[in-house]
């Protein structure tokens, strides 16, 4: 840990990295403290050492070390959270906009209108005949709609182009860097220019091959 970066800021920071809730986190870091080790979700904390003014604790998830560093005793006595009360800093601001600005990979269940950089893995059902529309850029293109479902639901998916003829009914498909949006009251997931579909069917084929 750098000197400039507060015990504080470096606590939120793992708390936001490793999706800990900062209450909890903080409880079981005064736990290590008190009764030698704690756990808290999928992190364990262990009290390493202490000294007339600081505590030094050594943090591990799934037995790798991830941190050990001093504590001030007085740190773990504060009344109020001090995890929380550094969420705004620079470090906790750029955390929380990497966090944010990742894909997130959800079940087509949990999906709501205005979500954004979705992935997701699918069946397809089945595919629409393509019909030809003029765009807004000027040009004629293939779009269709694809049926996909999981083990929570099924969804529209809007294919454009090659992305219809790259997959077929039946096939497991991994989809990237999507948006849902509602179009005439339906939910339907769009993958748009940024967005991605890769056929699971022809990768694992293409694995066995490179094996044999």
């Amino acid at each position: 840990m750098r000197n400039k970066v507060s015990p504080g800021e470096y606590l939120a920071f793992l708390s936001i990295k490793y999706d800990i809730d900062p209450d909890k986190f903080f409880g079981a870091l005064i736990s290590a403290g008190e009764n030698q080790k704690s756990t808290c979700g999928n992190l364990s904390i262990e009290c390493r050492s202490k000294q007339q003014d600081k505590t030094v604790l050594l943090i591990m998830k799934d037995q790798k070390v991830i941190a050990q560093f001093p504590v001030p005793k007085g740190f773990l006595m504060e009344q109020d959270n001090p995890i929380k009360n550094v969420r705004r800093t620079d470090m906790i601001r750029r955390q929380l906009s990497k966090r944010d600005s990742a894909p997130h990979s959800v079940r087509i269940g949990d999906l709501r209108s205005g979500m954004k950089k979705v992935s997701l893995q699918a069946k397809v059902l089945e595919i629409a005949k393509p019909t030809l529309v003029f765009t807004r850029f000027g040009n004629y293109a293939s779009v269709a709609n694809a049926l996909i479902t999981d083990e929570t639901g099924t969804i529209k998916l809007c294919l454009w182009n090659e992305q219809i003829t790259s997959i077929s009914t039946g096939d497991t498909i991994q989809i990237q860097n999507a948006s849902m949006s509602t179009f005439r009251g339906e939910r339907q997931l769009r993958i748009g220019r940024k967005g991605i579909v890769i056929n699971m069917e022809e990768t694992n084929v293409s694995k066995e091959l490179n094996y044999s």
